[in-house]
């Protein structure tokens, strides 16, 4: 059995996730849970249950909602390449999206996303340079807006620098994570909305430990 812990530490608030996963044979189970699942005692709120079947599907049941989403998994061969596709249904949002990955080679490959009860799609093509860069541009066709994004792996993998903008909010973000010696990741989060007269910043700092149990 896996567990996961994540904290995240903003300046107004302090906030808890949680995770445990167990394998029966070729499908996982899973619970994930908030803080507000224990911070007012025992309760469903925040609890979420999950059957997975990797590569293939996954059954995700949002208890206090009582809401059922699904996601179905599968790869096909486009002019020999590889095109990763998920199908996504949100039964009581009544909510459904087909997510698909082409990926033509291994520096390149192209994403798409189309909702189908909106009708809107986004598009995001990603190239990595060396094995340590990655440069991503994405267009909202309903937004009408590209975003853009580039990380960089520093000493040998352990740390990665990602900047982002988008151009629809406006918004510019920076963050900083590390590999952790005990088996999880260190992550900080810096944020500006440049449409805001202030212009002031937002900072946030996430720690998560993956263990065996």
């Amino acid at each position: 059995m896996k567990a996961s812990l994540r904290g995240k530490y903003e300046p107004d608030k302090v906030s808890a996730f949680g995770s445990l996963a167990a394998a029966a044979g070729d499908v996982k189970l899973r619970a994930s849970m908030t803080d507000a699942t224990f911070v007012k005692g025992p309760s469903l709120n925040g609890l979420n249950l999950s059957l997975e079947k990797p590569g293939s599907f996954v059954i995700d049941y949002n208890v206090p909602k009582q809401d059922i989403r699904f996601y179905f998994m599968n790869t096909v061969r486009v002019l020999d390449k590889p095109l990763n596709l998920t199908y996504t249904h949100g039964w009581s949002e009544k909510k459904t999206a087909l997510d698909g990955t082409l990926v033509l080679d291994s520096a390149n490959k192209v994403s798409a996303s189309y909702a189908l009860d909106s009708g809107n799609c986004k598009l995001k093509y990603t190239y990595v340079h060396g094995g340590a860069c990655v440069l991503e541009p994405s267009y909202d066709f309903a937004k009408n807006s590209w975003d853009f994004s580039v990380s960089q792996r520093l000493y040998d993998g352990d740390d990665v620098v990602r900047a982002s903008y988008q151009t629809s909010s406006r918004v510019l973000a920076l963050d900083w994570s590390r590999k952790a010696m005990f088996n999880g990741v260190f992550k900080i989060s810096a944020s500006v909305n440049l449409a805001e007269e202030s212009k002031r910043p937002k900072l946030t700092a996430e720690s998560t430990w993956n263990f065996d149990i």
